[in-house]
């Protein structure tokens, strides 16, 4: 998708809505605009449009159950707000979508299931049935179960996980801001709203500002990372403002409302995919120019004679990041020999390896299908 006019033609749409607009700045769930989304969703339904939902709001719903007035710091306490407020929301969208002729289910996730394989194939099939069945998924992060090692980190991101998961055409994320600015608008008079950018413009990064609300966890730059994420399947992403009348219905049918980020560069493989949204990464490889300038042009494999330090503890098969001398990070991929090994190799032709290893997992310190660039 490259303009307004090319969104008609979306044939499966993920909807991210945040806590600041589901739960009407912290007093409840905001019925009327879940009411309201729903109405505008089993629109798109009638059109055989494929809608998945990814919902913020279990954890401030349950706050207002519990009678808190301030987000809780402690883990188990955290887990306990969602525990109570899954229920609600739940219970909401599913009253709603019911009203309308229309099933849905729950989904948890975290990024252990995420970040397994089978896990991650098994979670797509699942969501894929789902679609077939016309049901609608209403996807969330379990912060239940979720510690600092198993969460995604935010809702934004966990959208664009699933947008690249099932191959959705767009991501749309519900926000309560107008859109994407080419400044902060809350400390600056003389931002503008940005209609249309390419994902990749590097201008966007200093625009980016953090979340400013007491209830979400993700603000613009966690947009801008997940359109980034969403792009590499080809998917547009809409930064929109959630309580807007017809707000999805509008942003689908082209309209001049909020901001439209569009994909640059031609959509990568579901297994690359994967591996660009895992967040464990193990350890670090700095490489020297010449490794560097192999990789920007795509296409081939790490050798271990491009290999200049390497920093962590990991094992083969583990995830590390590629990076340049100067510290930017260029790729990341499944290594196929652990950190001591790497660290007897590196600066070695790969004819060395089993003179200095006694053996060869593999000639590629990582092999090309198992590295996506970032």
């Amino acid at each position: 998708m490259k303009s307004r006019a090319d969104l008609k033609k979306a044939g499966c749409c993920v909807i991210k809505i945040g806590s600041a607009v589901l739960t009407d700045n912290g007093q409840g769930l905001n019925h009327a605009a879940i009411n309201d989304w729903v109405k505008q969703v089993s629109e798109l339904k009638s059109r055989g449009v494929d809608v998945i939902i990814v919902s913020s709001g279990s954890v401030a719903e349950g706050m207002v159950r519990l009678g808190w007035q301030s987000r809780p710091h402690a883990l188990h306490q955290l887990q306990a707000a969602a525990s109570v407020g899954q229920m609600g929301l739940i219970q909401a969208y599913e009253q709603s979508f019911q009203a309308r002729g229309f099933k849905t289910a729950q989904v948890l996730l975290t990024h252990d299931d995420l970040s397994n394989r089978t896990r991650y194939l098994n979670a797509r099939a699942t969501i894929k049935t789902l679609l077939s069945l016309s049901v609608v998924p209403i996807i969330n992060e379990n912060d239940v179960v979720a510690n600092d090692e198993l969460r995604v980190g935010d809702n934004d991101t966990l959208a664009a996980i699933i947008a690249n998961l099932v191959e959705a055409d767009l991501l749309m994320i519900l926000t309560d801001q107008e859109g994407f600015f080419d400044a902060d608008p809350r400390v600056s008079s003389a931002a503008k709203l940005l209609g249309l950018a390419s994902v990749s413009d590097p201008s966007l990064d200093l625009a980016a500002g953090g979340s400013s609300g007491a209830l979400g966890r993700g603000g613009m730059q966690t947009k801008l990372t997940a359109a980034r994420m969403a792009a590499r399947s080809g998917a547009a992403t809409m930064i929109v403002p959630g309580l807007r009348s017809r707000v999805i219905l509008d942003s689908i049918e082209g309209c001049a409302v909020g901001t439209l980020l569009v994909p640059d560069e031609a959509p990568v493989s579901a297994r690359k995919r994967w591996l660009s949204a895992q967040l464990d990464v193990k350890g670090s490889l700095v490489l020297d120019m010449g490794a560097v300038t192999a990789l920007k042009r795509s296409g081939v494999s790490l050798l271990s004679i491009g290999v200049l330090a390497v920093t962590g503890e990991f094992n083969r098969g583990d995830l590390v990041v590629c990076v340049a001398e100067d510290g930017q990070a260029l790729a990341r991929g499944l290594v196929n020999y652990a950190s001591v090994d790497v660290a007897a190799i590196k600066r070695r032709n790969s004819s060395e390896i089993e003179a200095l290893l006694g053996f060869v997992a593999e000639p590629e310190l990582i092999h090309r299908d198992n590295l996506v660039l970032l």
